[in-house]
């Protein structure tokens, strides 16, 4: 007992967070998107926004150690807005709600006057394309009436991104791969998530989607590098601002934005590619 204990201490120093919690939460969030998915898909497009309205809590705190300002309550009524407008209008529904929500929120910045207005204005801008924008995809992805397969396959896509690439980096992880922006990110750990996520991504497609086998393993590759920039942007941006988390609400992960990182920009890369197939193969 007292050697599997030393052995899971070891683990989460190098990991630099606890395993198990981490693991209970990854498998809880899992369930709960599916059964969103599998019992009505219209929760999974409010689970989404509730999602990113807690991320907008965590960046607007973030922002705020910098001394900018960035309107909470704003940004999450725009979400609601390009949560409905995607989940009712499609693609188009997020542009048009994105196009009308920017200059609102620019507006309303213009009550507190005009000092800081640009620092205000360019994180605000940040904000609303980085969280409520990009995970307006997310609701694509689930909007047709194979939504389920959609979102699932996205899930194990991302999903062995990150679990494969931090366990194996955690066990043989020994050269940095950004040591300025990630220290614990290792070129043996992107190995592994190349590798599981190709495998992944031919397994999905070829029997989840029904669709060539090779495409799935061309978009694991694609979401190892969307996944994995989206991970470097959000550690840039804690490096930044000098923040270890951008928050404690999920054990194991830190803040919602630490665990939605990889998905941000990943999703319009997975709804353009199934799009692309849907037009031309």
């Amino acid at each position: 007992m007292d050697d599997l204990h030393a052995i899971n201490e070891e683990i989460n120093r190098r990991a630099g967070r606890k395993l198990l919690p981490s693991i209970g939460v990854s498998l809880s969030l899992v369930s709960l998107v599916w059964f969103a998915l599998a019992f009505h898909r219209q929760l999974f497009a409010i689970l989404v926004g509730v999602a990113v309205i807690l991320g907008i809590r965590e960046i607007t705190r973030a922002f705020g150690h910098s001394e900018t300002f960035i309107s909470a309550p704003a940004l999450g009524l725009a979400t609601a807005g390009l949560t409905f407008a995607t989940w009712r209008g499609g693609v188009a529904g997020l542009a048009v709600a994105t196009a009308i929500f920017l200059p609102m929120l620019l507006i309303h910045l213009l009550l507190r006057g005009p000092d800081g207005f640009v620092r205000s204005a360019t994180a605000t801008t940040f904000s609303l394309i980085y969280l409520p924008f990009l995970a307006g995809f997310l609701i694509l992805l689930a909007r047709p009436q194979d939504g389920l397969s959609r979102v699932m396959t996205f899930v194990i896509l991302v999903g062995c991104n990150d679990t494969f690439g931090y366990f194996v980096g955690v066990l043989f992880g020994k050269h940095p791969m950004v040591p300025k922006i990630s220290p614990k990110k290792s070129w043996e750990g992107l190995i592994g998530s190349i590798f599981f996520t190709l495998l992944g991504g031919s397994l999905t497609f070829h029997f989840w989607l029904h669709l060539h086998w090779w495409i799935g393993a061309a978009v694991g590759l694609m979401v190892v590098f969307t996944a994995t920039s989206g991970d470097l942007i959000e550690s840039a941006m804690k490096r930044d601002l000098s923040l270890k988390d951008m928050g404690s609400l999920l054990p194991g992960h830190g803040g919602m934005l630490d665990r939605l990182d990889s998905v941000l920009l990943s999703a319009p890369a997975l709804w353009l590619t199934l799009e692309l197939v849907k037009r031309y193969l």
